[in-house]
Formats: structure tokens, sequence, C-alpha cells
């Protein structure tokens, strides 16, 4: 017996998939839609569908749009590849490459949003629906989301496919949501990869998400969310993970890249957790908390900064100077406890010139708790960086690897400000690595060589 809820969109009879992909999911939607129309009928009655992307290539200039649930549409490989490479190689040493474009199941975004238009005009994927209940239990599955190419922002030293910035979306959730899933998808050179408001119980997980703007946004509210085992680095303008007035989010596992304005940014979130991830940076503010943070928790992650190795991306920064700080805390009852955070720079290359890098910068807030740190701070012995043009990867993994002619560097390993004041601060750092108020503050130094406890 065969099902009419499995749809293949090279086998439908509307549009041309490989033209526009979006005609056909959207009339895929529309005939779901028109044979489940009861909500109760033997206990059931809107079972939803499955739309399958075969591999391929196929353009999508009709937006797709969602309003139904129990939706997943599902492809057979995330295809991503790096278009950062690509367009930072010779174009005459193309043809001697074994592919050029990403691919597995592959959508071509070719809209985007126009001046004075709503960012969503430009998202290929768009889901909104109003009244009760919430949509819910819609999935993104193992297809790739391409953006194509960045455009000029008049901004930069630089190709205008450097600027992270042409108008598209991958993913744009409108209205709020329950039970959500995008699951090992491949996006790649989107202004926002995967844009969600109101969230609740969604799940993003084992995606590539990298060479966008913006990664993950949380933006309106939330709750009761995770971001895990994701592959993921936005561009030196945006956002990897951020989220604003979320409670219980939890993100963990993650092994994100360097190039992003951040990390990981919480604007307002309450009693999440931070775990168990890889974070590597080329500029500070990797973990930023600011409007008043509270009882969130960092912990056993590893945080890496140092410079960027690769030529064509040298003359790019976040605009954040070194004093900001690695972790820069606004809020209250915080933890941060067992990082390893890594500080890996040359003298010439610290910004305002001549001050001392922040690690932990606890900039307003009370109750906060940071804890067993382990901080190494270090430069290069000669004090210079190469710069030989090689392979991306080749040059940054060099870089990681060079751990054999490092020597201290001089750092404050936490700042308290003067508007923090009842923070706890323990083993994170010696006498003259931590600068704090004492008579408002708790400290404990980290012992060193030859002191005893």
């Amino acid at each position: 017996m065969t099902c009419n809820n499995h749809y293949d969109v090279t086998q439908w009879h509307t549009g041309n998939p490989y033209s526009d992909i979006g005609e056909v999911i959207n009339s895929i939607i529309a005939d779901i839609k028109s044979r489940q129309t009861q909500t109760d009928s033997n206990s059931g009655g809107k079972p939803g569908a499955v739309i399958y992307i075969p591999p391929g290539d196929y353009h999508l200039t009709s937006q797709v749009a969602i309003d139904i649930s129990y939706l997943k549409i599902m492809g057979a490989g995330h295809g991503f590849t790096s278009s950062s490479i690509r367009f930072n190689a010779p174009e005459n040493e193309w043809p001697n490459w074994h592919e050029i474009w990403p691919g597995g199941s592959r959508i071509l975004v070719d809209i985007a949003a126009r001046d004075g238009e709503e960012e969503s005009a430009g998202a290929a994927f768009y889901v909104e629906r109003s009244g009760e209940p919430r949509i819910s239990s819609v999935e993104f599955s193992s297809f790739c989301i391409d953006g194509l190419h960045f455009v000029e922002d008049g901004l930069g030293p630089n190709d205008p496919e450097n600027s992270y910035v042409n108008g598209k979306t991958g993913i744009y959730i409108a209205t709020a949501q329950d039970s959500f899933r995008i699951t090992g998808m491949g996006f790649v050179y989107l202004e926002h990869g995967v844009t969600i408001y109101n969230a609740d119980a969604l799940s993003v997980h084992d995606n590539f998400i990298a060479e966008c703007g913006n990664c993950v946004e949380l933006r309106g509210a939330g709750q009761a969310s995770k971001i895990t085992d994701n592959l993921m680095g936005a561009g030196y303008k945006g956002y990897t993970i951020y989220a604003q007035n979320f409670g219980g989010l939890l993100i963990a596992a993650n092994n994100i890249f360097p190039r992003g304005k951040s990390s990981v940014h919480f604007s307002g979130v309450a009693r999440s957790s931070i775990t168990g991830n890889r974070f590597h940076s080329f500029y500070p503010g990797m973990v930023i908390f600011e409007d008043n943070c509270t009882e969130n928790l960092i912990s056993a992650n590893h945080l890496l900064r140092d410079r960027e190795p690769w030529p064509p991306m040298q003359g790019y920064d976040n605009g954040l100077n070194d004093t900001f700080g690695i972790v820069h805390l606004n809020g209250d009852n915080n933890s941060v406890m067992g990082n390893h955070i890594s500080e890996s720079i040359d003298t010439s290359f610290i910004t305002p010139p001549g001050t001392r890098p922040v690690i932990i910068h606890v900039v307003t807030g009370r109750g906060n708790y940071i804890s067993g740190n382990h901080i190494v701070a270090t430069r290069d012995a000669a004090d210079v960086q190469s710069a030989d043009a090689a392979s991306c990867f080749t040059t940054q993994v060099g870089a990681l690897l060079a751990t054999d002619r490092r020597v201290a560097l001089d750092v404050t390993a936490v700042l308290v400000a003067p508007a923090a004041s009842q923070n706890t601060v323990l083993d994170s750092g010696s006498e003259s690595q931590v600068m704090l108020d004492k008579s408002v503050n708790a400290f404990r130094a980290t012992p060193e060589p030859g002191q005893t406890l």
C-alpha cells in the first residue's frame, strides 16, 4: 500500500523543481491542506507529510510559505563545502578543483530582501501561523541552503564575497512554535542562516552552519530549547549563536569556528547553560552577556582567542578591543566555572597598544561566581606571526598546533568593574592577574609556583 503523505519534489505534477523548487513545495503544501481538513477524525485527522528532496541543484525563486504542523522537509545530504575558500582563491585555479559549489540536496536561493523590504522577504523558507495551537513539529533535515554570493556593502577593504551581506535568510520562523527540529542541515553564504522568534522546545542539532553573516538567532523570547552538536561559524559582523529573553536554553557540544563577531551572545537570558563547547575566535568578545543575564552557567568549555592567520581575511575584525574581555558579563548570579581559556596573541596585535588583554570581564552585576578557570596566555617568542600564504586549511591548522615557541603573555585574568559588587572570584588568576575591589567582592588567588597554600 502506498502512502499519499510522502512527496518527492522531482515527481510532483506542478512546477519544475530545478528552476523553482519554491513553487513545487508550495503546491505540495496546498495539496496536504486540501486533503487533511478534519481536525478530529478517529483521534487524529492531520498527520502532516514528508517532502523529499533528492540529491541535485534546485533553484528557489518563490519563497516557501509553511503554515501547517507535522511537516518534514528532508534531503539526502547537507552538501556543505567552503565558498569562502573558493572565492579567495585565484579563479584560474578553479578548473582543476574536484568540485566548485556545495552539493547534496542543494537549494540555490535566488531571492533576497531588497532595500525597504522586511528582512523576512529574503527567506527561502518562511514559517508563520497565528491562532491556537501554535504550529508544531516542523522539521528541516539533511539538505543544503546556499545563498550563492555576498554583495558589496561599501564598508570593507574588500572583495564583495567577503562582506557577509546579501539580504538572504535560510529559514525564518516568524511566530511562536513548539517542538521544531533543524537537524543535519547545511547553510552557507546566507546573511542569516536561521532566524527564529518565540521558540519553545526547539532542537538545532548536528548542523553545518558556516560562512553565514549570522548562524542561529533566537529572537523575541523562548524557553526549554537546545543548540547541540553543531559545527558553526558566522562572519565578523554577526552572531554565531544569539539568544534574546530566553529561559532554559542548553548550548552544548558545539564546535564554533572563528571569525564570528561573537560565539555566544545572550541578551536578557536567564537560567541557561553553555557547557562542553569548543569556541575559537580571532577577536575579543567570544561570550557576551548583556541586558542583565541572570543565573546562567558557563562551564567546561574550551575557549581559544588568537589572531587570524590566513592573509585574505586579516583585514577584518569585529571592532572590539582587547580590554572588552573574551568573556564579557552583565548580570547577576551567573557561574563561570571550570573552563579552559587560551589567549594566544602577539603584543603587536593587541588593541589598544600597550594594554593588557582582559580574559573575563564582569562589567555589572552581583552574585556572580567565577571559579576554577584555567587561563593560559601566551605570545610568540619572537613576537612575530607568520603571514605566509598557504591554503586556508594548512594555515589554520599550523597556527593551532604552533605551541612550541610560545612564552607567557601578561594579561588581566579577571576584571570586576566598579559597577559590579558582591561577586566571588576563586582560583581563576594570581594576585597580580585579578583586578577587583576586595572590600565589596570575595577573592582567592590561584597559587603561583613556589607559593604554599
